[in-house]
């Protein structure tokens, strides 16, 4: 991968419906080359997918919260499917320290949060933490290196 593949990632997570000309544009390469180099990273893995970004509140989801469990590892396979299954849960870690998961979830209200956590502790202990506001939002990866960000 060089600086032109990372200068394509960076322009596909901020927006990944830029047209392939716009693309070009911004690389110094034909579109044809962008688009085998697209189609490149996406054979070897680098491009996983691309998603519209959804604004949750709008979406009626009005409380997002962090939840910490404490489970033990061997309670993980009867675990991972009833977490995956869980519509509200956006991402579950598993994680080092004092808890072994880190759950990020989105609800409407917090009753229904709290219905949730009481469900959550049939698999051990848990510490919630609610979001009043979130000042960096999911950016992607970053994959400049510095001695390309002076180029």
């Amino acid at each position: 991968m060089d600086h032109i593949d990372r200068k394509i990632i960076d322009i596909l997570q901020r927006d990944a419906r830029a047209p392939l000309k716009q693309i070009a544009d911004q690389v110094f390469l034909s579109s044809p080359a962008v688009s085998a180099r697209i189609a490149r990273l996406e054979k070897d893995g680098c491009l996983t997918g691309y998603q519209a970004q959804v604004d949750p509140v709008k979406m009626g989801y009005l409380v997002k919260a962090f939840i910490n469990l404490d489970m033990d590892p061997q309670r993980k396979p009867e675990f991972y499917p009833y977490i995956q299954a869980c519509p509200q849960v956006v991402e579950c870690c598993c994680v080092t320290g004092d808890y072994s998961m880190l759950i990020e979830v989105l609800f409407a209200t917090t009753q229904e949060l709290d219905t949730f956590i009481n469900q959550l502790q049939q698999y051990g202990r848990t510490r919630t933490q609610i979001v009043f506001s979130t000042p960096v939002e999911h950016r992607g990866v970053p994959v400049s290196r510095p001695e390309e960000e002076t180029e």
